[in-house]
């Protein structure tokens, strides 16, 4: 029988009968807090989420020692090359400059990029001209912030923030004319509040969403792999899915 237990500050582990390499190691898993609906904390300061509650029911799965770490997202990449964690799983689009660094899991889900803006915000965002001389919001390092910066780099001020909730009380304080984030996160932090909307078409960017490892960790993505198909076929996931999302999000 599995046990829950909220370590002091921001790690919860999952302690198990035999691990995952079968030396007693515990793999701990980094998320960037907050990241509603995926990674966020509840009313009571419990860590919760789409990628939360898959993650507890992967490494129930494994019967694995997991230990949940908060890591700010522009230190994702170079802490599990540090070895501070040893898988991400924080909504990570699987892209070829990634996957040149680190070795991803199959994709688990995949959601569009959204712009939201106010509800005054009337400019189409697809035309480089028109957009000349607005402010974009977007979370720095994300492919979001690529995609931006690709494609209107040269035409629009790019402010880059450290959390999506820093961005959207700009948003709100009329400090960015628009914001490009993932979908669902813009869906429930700022299409939720009263005079917000949702302009042009969600984007599809990169491959879809892995959980992010270290290249020689070929055992561990093989065992990862393994347990979230047997999530997906056995009802687990879809039932998580559905507490968060109201369409699906499957690859």
């Amino acid at each position: 029988m599995k046990k829950l237990i909220v370590a002091a500050g921001c790690a919860l582990a999952m302690m198990a009968g035999t691990t995952l390499a079968q030396d007693g190691e515990t793999i701990r898993i980094a998320f960037d807090v907050p990241y509603e609906p995926f990674e966020y904390r509840d009313d009571d300061g419990n860590l919760t989420g789409f990628e939360v509650e898959l993650a507890e029911a992967m490494c129930e799965e494994m019967d694995a020692n997991c230990e949940f770490v908060i890591q700010a997202w522009d230190g994702m990449i170079p802490g599990l090359l540090a070895r501070k964690f040893d898988a991400i799983m924080s909504s990570m689009s699987i892209t070829p400059e990634r996957a040149e660094r680190v070795l991803f899991s199959e994709p688990y889900y995949n959601t569009p990029g959204g712009w939201f803006a106010r509800e005054d915000f009337n400019t189409d965002v697809t035309d480089e001209s028109a957009m000349e001389g607005k402010t974009v919001g977007v979370q720095r390092g994300t492919t979001m912030d690529t995609y931006v910066t690709e494609n209107l780099g040269g035409v629009v001020t790019i402010k880059r923030y450290t959390t999506a909730d820093d961005m959207v009380l700009d948003l709100e304080g009329q400090r960015l004319d628009v914001v490009f984030v993932d979908y669902p996160v813009g869906e429930q932090t700022i299409l939720s509040k009263d005079g917000f909307k949702e302009v042009g078409e969600p984007v599809k960017l990169g491959q879809g969403i892995g959980v992010a490892m270290r290249k020689r960790d070929k055992e561990l993505a093989e065992e990862i792999n393994a347990a979230l198909e047997t999530l997906k076929n056995d009802g687990t996931y879809d039932a998580i899915m559905e507490k968060y999302f109201n369409y699906d999000i499957k690859m």
